[in-house]
């Protein structure tokens, strides 16, 4: 066979094979045309009160601390508490030795007694002088050195028994109690110890872990925006003693009690531009110790209006917070926000956002700006979005990628 025929066949095979794609080939159809819009979920934004709550951090404290000290000096004979345990007040703790203490009492009470004798003989001589001189059988010399002396004495027993008071108190120093009821920490000193010798040696600590304080710290600048929210009405006040103060301890687990504000400092740390705030939470069980880093999260106020979305809506970039919502004609947009404190698993939006807007919680990854889709109310309530609540939504939506898949097939 010639070449020249071979080559004949050649073309006319490739012209069949051209005929044929061009038969299969429609110049005026695009891809996805006949798609149906994608199905999103939405929520309708609405007004609703909510608590404002700040989640702060802070340390806890014992709410008394008392340093258990030598008053006097001596050696210290026995320790009788354990240590770690829980103490009473006026419980004995140490015993110092008190022979010295006994013999300096002892002495004072014999010093008074000569004292008090002294005074009965000057107040029986002071009164035999008395009728006396009134007929002049002694002289007024005589009668004023008798009343003198009869002063004196009762001066000298009134020092005497201050001077006993005081032996008393020596001696009863070297018991040495607890002065309130709390948590004893270790021992400072043993047995055979010289304590009190020019100083107040400190024996031991005893802290009151029950109720217990934690001082919380919060921004002087947002302590004031809250104050001027509330000035203008924007906010409400929680009331006087009903904001709830939540406790979250280092492992992440909130703290079974909750517990109950106290006070606001009335001045700001120079150091570090925070207001200290402090909170009183129950500790019957000890769990919670003075020193213990802590997160607490503290009622400050009421929004009446506020408007949330929940936090999956929102999107985060370099230029800012923005959400996509829903227009009236089923058409997407994006809506820059400014989102404020998280309640919960939601965030306040504080600008951007107005009651009726449809804002997509679901399926914004199946959509674009200007795309049509269609909404769906969000099957998880806002304010929760956990998987059980999302799952009804996922399954909603599922069915969207099978109808591109037929639509496409049929194209």
């Amino acid at each position: 066979m010639s070449s020249v025929s071979r080559f004949t066949r050649l073309t006319l095979t490739v012209a069949v094979m051209a005929a044929f794609a061009g038969c299969g080939q429609k110049p005026n159809a695009q891809p996805g045309a006949g798609m149906p819009p994608g199905e999103v979920s939405v929520v309708t934004i609405a007004p609703e009160q909510i608590t404002i709550s700040n989640e702060l951090p802070g340390r806890l404290e014992a709410t008394r601390i008392a340093e258990v000290r030598a008053r006097v000096a001596g050696i210290i004979l026995k320790r009788t508490f354990r240590e770690g345990s829980e103490v009473k007040a006026g419980e004995v703790l140490y015993r110092i030795d008190p022979a010295t203490f006994k013999a300096n009492y002892d002495s004072a009470q014999a010093t008074l007694a000569k004292s008090q004798a002294s005074l009965t003989q000057a107040s029986l001589k002071a009164q035999r002088y008395k009728p006396l001189v009134e007929v002049n059988a002694v002289s007024k010399q005589e009668y004023d050195d008798a009343v003198a002396a009869q002063k004196q004495a009762e001066a000298d027993v009134a020092a005497g028994k201050a001077a006993v008071q005081t032996a008393g108190l020596s001696l009863g120093y070297a018991t040495v109690t607890s002065p309130i009821s709390g948590r004893i920490g270790r021992a400072l000193v043993t047995e055979g110890a010289l304590v009190g010798q020019g100083d107040a040696t400190q024996l031991a600590v005893v802290q009151q872990l029950d109720p217990i304080y934690v001082n919380l710290t919060q921004s002087s600048t947002d302590l004031l925006k809250l104050q001027q929210a509330m000035s203008a009405g924007q906010l409400k006040t929680v009331g006087k003693d009903k904001a709830k103060v939540t406790l979250v301890t280092e492992d992440g687990r909130t703290y079974p009690q909750s517990g109950k504000l106290l006070f606001s400092d009335v001045s700001v740390d120079a150091t570090t531009g925070a207001v200290t705030i402090r909170a009183e939470f129950p500790n019957p069980n000890r769990t919670l110790l003075p020193g213990m880093y802590v997160r607490a999260k503290l009622e400050q106020a009421i929004d009446e209006q506020a408007i949330i979305v929940p936090q999956q809506a929102v999107m985060r970039d370099l230029n800012g917070s923005t959400v996509f919502v829903v227009g009236e004609d089923n058409k997407v947009a994006v809506r820059p926000v400014k989102t404020g404190a998280a309640q919960g698993n939601n965030w306040v939006v504080t600008e951007g956002l107005k009651t009726g807007d449809r804002v997509i919680v679901e399926g914004v990854q199946k959509t674009k700006p200007g795309a049509p889709v269609k909404p769906v109310p969000w099957k998880g309530p806002v304010g929760d979005t956990s998987a059980s609540a999302a799952a009804p939504a996922a399954g909603a939506a599922a069915p969207a990628p099978a109808k591109q898949d037929a639509a496409t097939k049929a194209n």
